[in-house]
């Protein structure tokens, strides 16, 4: 707890990211390890207390990624998630052993619809395993968290008495989730009201939450819980996850920070990066972000009616209550150019908050002297494209050589393409119905293929005639689907590179789940 400047004293409210396992988990928004790592050090940068990495388990990926996260991070406790199974929870104690500060976050049903149709257990059976797997996770690490999977929709009783039996056990911090979204904030608040009176050993563990946005309440159940008596928020940047997503970390922030008048609590969160974390991780799950999305979406400061322009004209509290630079979103900078150096293209990418290995600053900046021959002006939009899709095109094995294309009124549409595969280059000409068709034609020449196009969309990263195009493509495969995103000033080369992305990603997956297949064999 602190105390302000006014006397009053403020709680701690611990902020538990887990974009990296709840919001991967989102269709489609499957992350590379340097993705992730990417994202896990921004993370931890801007000061989230728990990052929860992934699900150790799940395959040789995800516990590489855990266990590598849990190496780099400088300073939050790195978690991995792991069902209430022996070998699970081992597996995600060998992943957060090398973590400055390790946590196992185990989780079982509670719920009697999951008992009956999932675990398939008794309340008595179910009780004897959070006894046995919470113990057998505390011997590994000393920070155990323990979830009441579908507690929203358990009887209170036995809710209260599984919490007990979960700290009796080691548990550090118990999780009552929404799981389903299901709750209403005052349904929600009054559970950890009653599961807090009425678990005797409730003061030796700290309350979390975390809500899903099926009927669009995580942020309110969750802000709901916290005035329950919660000290922990489980969230995600953007507030990807399943289904209809979690609570958004940078909601939760910005609410909290901005009506402390009724929440005296307070996050470690520098909030000024929140803007940063949105756009890195829309980049790398190649989900973008909706114009009207609170706090980092496009619009969040935008005011085109008269009455409010004319409001913020006189007083900019008349129409906004947190300054876009509380949330880290400046005014443009046009300083960069074809002529600028190194030295200052590294200072651009240090302002921004973007820092890179020398093979990867080199490419960039071979990127953006290129971009910068073909556009007036280069803005951070731009910089920041150039950087995301350094990172999300590193490993691929297909890669865009060049692009011609024949458009127009009397057709026919016509492409010329030229990859780089597996270090060997490969020419094909196609024809189309209209050019974007006629691209994505030559692709599957090139690259014969089953997956289908179920995404394509365009916009402009920045304003005027020499914006690059920014282009998203989801394709499907069989039951998988991927998205991934290509930026150009031609909007046919963007969405050549968006395309062959996609590919990529479909491919790489492939490749993981045929080793996880041969490993079990």
């Amino acid at each position: 707890m602190t105390t302000t400047q006014t006397g009053s004293v403020k709680d701690r409210v611990l902020i538990f990211d887990t974009t990296l396992r709840d919001g991967e988990q989102c269709p489609g928004a499957t992350m590379t390890l340097e993705e992730k790592l990417a994202v896990a050090e921004l993370l931890d940068a801007m000061g989230v207390d728990i990052i929860e990495a992934g699900f150790p388990i799940a395959s040789n990926g995800d516990f590489e990624a855990v266990a590598e996260i849990a190496r780099r991070a400088k300073r939050a406790t790195i978690a991995g998630l792991a069902r209430a199974i022996p070998a699970d929870i081992a597996r995600a104690g060998e992943a957060v052993r090398h973590a400055h500060r390790g946590r196992i976050h185990t989780f079982v049903s509670t719920s009697p619809i999951h008992l009956a149709h999932q675990m398939r257990k008794s309340q008595d059976e179910v009780l004897e395993i959070i006894l046995r797997t919470v113990a057998q996770a505390r011997d590994l690490v000393e920070d155990v968290e323990w979830s009441a999977m579908d507690a929203t929709r358990t009887p209170i009783d036995y809710l209260c008495r599984c919490v007990e039996a979960a700290i009796r056990s080691g548990a550090t911090t118990i999780n009552l989730p929404d799981t389903v979204g299901y709750a209403t904030p005052s349904e929600y608040r009054a559970m950890f009201e009653a599961v807090r009176a009425r678990v005797p050993n409730s003061d030796r563990a700290i309350f979390s939450v975390h809500c899903h946005d099926d009927l669009g309440l995580a942020i309110a159940n969750s802000l709901a819980g916290v005035e329950g008596g919660a000290r922990q928020v489980e969230c995600t940047v953007n507030g990807i996850g399943e289904r209809a997503g979690n609570a958004a970390l940078e909601e939760i922030v910005m609410a909290i920070r901005t009506r402390g008048d009724v929440m005296p609590f307070e996050t470690g969160i520098e909030a000024t990066m929140l803007t940063r974390a949105s756009k890195l991780v829309s980049h790398a799950t190649n989900f973008p972000v909706q114009y009207n999305k609170a706090i980092v979406g496009r619009n969040a400061f935008a005011h085109e009616s008269g009455i409010h322009q004319d409001g913020m004209l006189k007083h900019t509290e008349t129409y906004e209550i947190m300054t876009p630079a509380s949330v880290g979103v400046s005014k443009t900078s046009l300083v960069m150019g074809k002529h600028s150096g190194r030295a200052a293209f590294r200072s651009k990418l240090d302002e921004l908050g973007l820092h890179l290995a020398e093979n990867q600053f080199q490419d960039v900046f071979e990127r953006f002297k290129a971009l910068a021959d073909r556009k007036k002006h280069v803005y951070d939009e731009d910089i920041e494209a150039l950087v995301d899709e350094n990172l999300a095109t590193a490993h691929d094995r297909i890669r865009l050589v060049s692009l011609s294309v024949i458009a127009g009124t009397r057709g026919p549409q016509r492409a010329t393409m030229k990859i780089d595969m597996d270090g060997r280059t490969f020419t094909e000409e196609a024809d189309g119905n209209g050019p974007v068709d006629a691209v994505f034609n030559c692709i599957k020449a090139l690259v014969p293929h089953e997956a289908q196009l179920e995404l394509y969309q365009v916009h402009a990263v920045t304003e005027g005639t020499d914006a690059q195009a920014e282009v998203s493509v989801r394709l499907k495969a069989g039951e998988r689907s991927m998205t991934a995103r290509g930026a150009d000033p031609d909007t046919l080369v963007a969405s050549a590179k968006a395309y062959l992305s996609a590919l990529n990603k479909l491919s790489a997956a492939a490749v993981r789940l045929h080793a996880q297949h041969a490993a079990a064999e």
